[in-house]
């Protein structure tokens, strides 16, 4: 029976987690499948109440840190010098590190490998796997100048590409052309991500629910919730669950924010949440903030399954996502006045907020439901398990 190992580079549950989630879910009908996860966390727990077999093997913990956000705010000297020492201190636990990577690797004997994250792409090119590899790409890559010279580095490494939106897919061929690349969007559960009725009530609830990234945008949601009358209540769902270095915000100076706005009673802070469904039911409008290009937006499409009223930073990945005025509202990314405008007509529309809550839910039943996606990765794999020699 054909083996599929997915390898994961962290353990916690994100949005690029729960696509993962689904993905196992879809291939595990026409193979066996086994998750190899670089880090600890919940991830885990969730695969095996799926019953998928599960292997952990975390990362050593300055080599889980290492990222672009290491790079930003910095001059070229610096940085590089920063990452030159980086690499000399992890060098010996990186050597132990990959012999272990690689023994699992030839235990599991995997027909093919999917890889889930950046990290685990550039892992597989030196495990010394000779099966196909799969990259599923959640990022725009070249706005991550060390990861991008990497993989653009990395010769004969990767059979196919799956790319998260056509937005995705048009960065990633900068950075690997030639490669066969096939956009599968995102899913989400449409039958959890439900919706649940409730009139509105005040104050209205107007909600961000992101990881702390530092490009989500907390800042700009903040700026627009000042700038909305008393009788809007804003909320922030989220927390930081990712390892590297200066690339989160933290509550703390969020709060700091609010306060300085003159707000700080009107925002509720909740923390992240693996299952967010009853945060989308009970809020009025979930805003999307992303200051930078969305590869996709997650967020989105779950709220949207909720039948909720959306707000969207219409870029990248996003705007492929829903129709202004239609399912959902486009604002300027990082326009703290637009995207209060665009709030604004929503609490003062009921009719309007009535029609994209419906038109929202029929969008996320047609576009994203679960068993499109199955489909469209199961084709992928089955075109590569059918080609005569693997790239």
């Amino acid at each position: 029976m054909r083996h599929v190992v997915f390898v994961n580079p962290v353990g916690v549950i994100g949005g690029a987690e729960r696509v993962l989630l689904a993905a196992v879910d879809a291939v595990r009908t026409h193979a066996h499948v086994t998750v190899l996860l670089l880090g600890a966390g919940p991830l885990e727990a969730a695969l095996r109440e799926r019953d998928v077999a599960v292997r952990v093997l975390p990362l050593p913990p300055v080599l889980s840190g290492l990222g672009d956000s290491q790079l930003r705010n910095s001059s070229k000297l610096r940085a590089l010098a920063r990452l030159a020492g980086t690499v000399i201190a992890v060098s010996p636990d990186a050597v132990k590190f990959l012999r272990q990577f690689r023994t699992i690797l030839r235990e599991l004997q995997p027909t093919l490998v999917h890889s889930n994250g950046a990290k685990s792409h550039l892992l597989l090119a030196l495990g010394g796997v000779k099966v196909p590899i799969v990259w599923h790409v959640h990022d725009f890559y070249s706005e991550r100048p060390l990861m991008a010279k990497l993989l653009r580095n990395v010769r004969k490494s990767v059979a196919h590409i799956v790319a998260i939106s056509d937005a995705v897919k048009r960065d990633v061929e900068t950075i690997r052309p030639g490669v066969a690349i096939t956009t599968v969007r995102n899913c989400v559960d449409t039958q959890h991500f439900s919706p649940l009725e409730r009139e509105a009530t005040l104050p209205f609830r107007v909600g961000l629910v992101a990881t702390y990234a530092n490009w989500k945008g907390h800042r700009v949601f903040l700026d627009a919730l000042a700038r909305l009358p008393s009788d809007a209540q804003g909320y922030i769902v989220g927390g930081p669950i990712y390892a590297t270095a200066g690339s989160q915000v933290t509550r703390e100076e969020l709060q700091s924010h609010a306060e300085a706005l003159g707000i700080a009673g009107r925002v509720v802070f909740l923390p992240f949440q693996p299952d967010p469904v009853s945060v989308y039911r009970m809020l009025d409008v979930v805003v999307h903030a992303s200051t930078r290009p969305e590869p996709f937006g997650l967020t989105i499409t779950e709220a949207m399954s909720c039948g909720r009223a959306v707000i969207v930073a219409a870029a990248g990945g996003a705007i492929e996502l829903f129709t202004d005025g239609v399912d959902a509202i486009g604002y300027k990314p990082g326009d703290a006045a637009d995207l209060a405008s665009a709030i604004a007509r929503i609490l003062d529309d009921e009719p309007l907020r009535k029609r994209l809550e419906a038109n929202a839910r029929m969008t996320a039943v047609r576009a994203f439901a679960p068993e499109r996606f199955g489909n469209e990765l199961r084709e992928v794999h089955e075109r590569i398990f059918n080609e005569k020699s693997p790239r």
